[in-house]
């Protein structure tokens, strides 16, 4: 019997990130891109570094290189321009890899390889970050001090199938191009951010069936993805959390390891056609669950079934940590407050919808940004404010106010062009002015910014139901409750519905509407001033009347002549509807 032939080699594997729903989603198109990219920036390279790929895995590759500081020089440089030719695609469209590095023996079979070193490599591919490479031990021994990029410790880590755990090494271009012969074996402390900071683990496979594992991944991912959209957020990379993939962890050390004061766990179980995915949101330091669910669902398509999950998983997520920070935020003294504590003082204050809560966040807002004027959170938060301030008659000078709105609004997207927030802050505004076409236009760059924003959302939502196009007011609203059904804003998407519903002279609902609103903040007065017009329109007499109390109670000295009631309708027809039923519900004219 013939002796086997081995030799040691440094061995790549690649990968397409998400190639499957890119293929559903263009198939033509993406072969196109996927094509261009071997052609242009990957084969080339291979040749450049004295490697050969060894052969094509439908939307992966192997390669072997002659060295491991060539095979690893070639992942970085590629890396690095696949990324930048990314930038002139839309996020949907790019092309993207996650690459494995060994350096091990393999079996040679003509011009084939394969063996637990070929094994390892692939591995290594599938726990490398999109856009990153990710390093066996073995081989980032042998390039230590040899190349100026710097990886990452992952620490040891359980592959699929590999017997012995593994110490793994990561770069992306988020590690950083300091020399890793500076590198320490025990890194210095890290500054932690002034936002909250979270890690979403791998979400574990329940099904006892290994193929269901790329779905598994593919939530956790999905979720880290959307996460890192959201600008309050610090969200730590795929490449740091899945080196928790197949351990039992501790919570509290996770925290203390990749310095986080949020985690989100979850699993996945899947038997025939249906599927259920857990996941909670935890307090890192004190191990208190902030939010837990369970979602069941019936699969048809599953990455249907993904997108739908990540969206509701995203949306609870948010206010969850919202609500933690606020409530952080209110247990410290005045002296401890940093820039983020005193934003979340001013958002719990903007959304309790007082005149008093109001003017006291417009106040802390005004004295975090004279220290830090370009701060976009906050030019936001406060221009939301004064926005208030002018609705509901809080302030003695509303033309100045809605001045004041519009220019905090604008600089809020000047000082971050990407931050969803902003751009729906600044739509409010031209909504207000009357430029409804400006104001939808300007929700969509929002939404197209962040598609897990309810505020956005609910925001768009509201622009169509003054506009009087009731269902795609509801529809849009319906989307922003499902989003995020414990959102402060619950209050708003209520209410605006409740505008839709009488624009369209549906009562019943608009009044159906309008309690739900209440329910969820009876501080809000134009819950009550729907309800009012609602029931009076429907001959509800009594209820009608309980409700304008509570409105004029809110709004003091209201009659029907009152600017306070300025409200941005396109349509006349449903300006004057509304005061008919506040006009049948007891408002004085003046």
């Amino acid at each position: 019997m013939a002796r086997q032939q081995r030799r040691l080699a440094a061995i790549v594997s690649a990968d397409v990130v998400g190639y499957s729903r890119l293929m559903q989603a263009d198939e033509v198109g993406t072969h196109a891109r996927l094509k261009a990219r071997f052609q242009e920036l990957v084969a080339p390279r291979i040749e450049e570094f004295g490697g050969r790929v060894v052969k094509l895995l439908g939307d992966g590759l192997l390669a072997e290189f002659p060295s491991i500081i060539s095979a690893t020089e070639w992942a970085v440089e590629t890396q690095a321009a696949v990324t930048a030719a990314n930038e002139s695609h839309p996020p949907d469209q790019r092309i993207e890899y996650r690459v494995g590095v060994n350096l091990g023996d393999v079996i040679i079979d003509g011009d084939d390889i394969y063996g637990d070193g070929v094994n390892v490599a692939a591995r290594l591919q599938e726990i490398a970050a999109p856009g990153g490479v990710c390093l066996a031990d073995d081989a980032y021994r042998q390039i230590r001090g040899k190349l100026k990029e710097a990886f990452a410790d992952g620490g040891e880590v359980s592959l699929k199938n590999i017997s012995v755990p593994v110490r793994v090494w990561q770069w992306s271009a988020d590690v950083g191009g300091e020399d890793v012969r500076a590198r320490s074996s025990a890194p210095a402390p890290l500054r932690p951010p002034d936002k909250p900071s979270i890690a979403v683990l791998p979400f574990d496979n329940l099904s006892g069936d290994p193929e269901q594992e790329y779905f598994a991944d593919g939530i956790a991912e999905d979720v880290i993805t959307a996460l890192s959209r959201l600008r309050s957020l610090f969200v730590i990379a795929r490449n740091s959390s899945f080196t928790y993939k197949g351990r039992a962890v501790d919570i509290a050390q996770v925290g203390r390891e990749l310095r986080v004061r949020y985690v989100v766990e979850g699993s996945v179980r899947k038997a025939g056609n249906r599927v259920r995915i857990s996941a909670q949101l935890i307090a890192a330091e004190s191990g208190a669950h902030l939010w837990a669910e369970r979602y069941d669902r019936e699969v048809q398509d599953l990455f249907d079934v993904q997108d739908e999950i990540t969206a509701a998983i995203v949306g609870s997520i948010r206010p969850g940590i919202v609500v933690a920070e606020i409530e952080r935020a209110k247990s410290k003294k005045a002296a401890e407050l940093g820039t983020w504590d005193r934003l979340m003082r001013a958002h719990w204050h903007i959304r309790r919808f007082t005149q008093q809560d109001i003017t006291t966040a417009i106040q802390i807002l005004e004295e975090l940004l004279a220290h830090e004027p370009d701060h976009a959170a906050a030019l936001s938060d406060l221009a939301l404010g004064l926005h208030f301030a002018v609705v509901f008659g809080w302030t003695k000078r509303p033309a100045d106010a809605i001045a004041r709105m519009g220019i905090a609004a604008r600089r809020a997207v000047a000082a971050d062009d990407q931050d969803s927030d902003a751009h729906t802050v600044l739509a409010v505004h031209d909504l207000f002015e009357g430029r409804h076409e400006d104001a939808a236009r300007r929700l969509q760059r929002a939404t197209d910014l962040d598609p897990n924003s309810s505020f956005a959302r609910g925001y768009l939502g509201t622009t169509y139901a003054f506009a009087g196009e009731c269902d795609l007011a509801i529809e849009h609203l319906q989307a922003a409750i499902r989003m995020s059904p414990r959102d402060h804003l619950m209050v708003i998407w209520f209410t605006a519905s409740a505008w839709a519903w009488l624009s369209a002279e549906r009562f019943v609902e608009a009044a159906d509407s309008a309690r739900r609103a209440i329910d969820w903040n009876s501080e809000f007065p134009d819950a009550h001033a729907l309800l009012a017009a609602a029931s009076a329109h429907l001959r509800r007499t009594e209820d009608a009347h309980v409700a304008l109390t509570q409105f004029v109670a809110r709004m003091p000295g209201l009659s029907l002549s009152d600017e306070r009631l300025a409200r941005p309708f396109r349509r006349a027809a449903d300006r004057e509807r509304l005061l008919a039923g506040l006009r049948t519900a007891g408002l004085p004219e003046r």
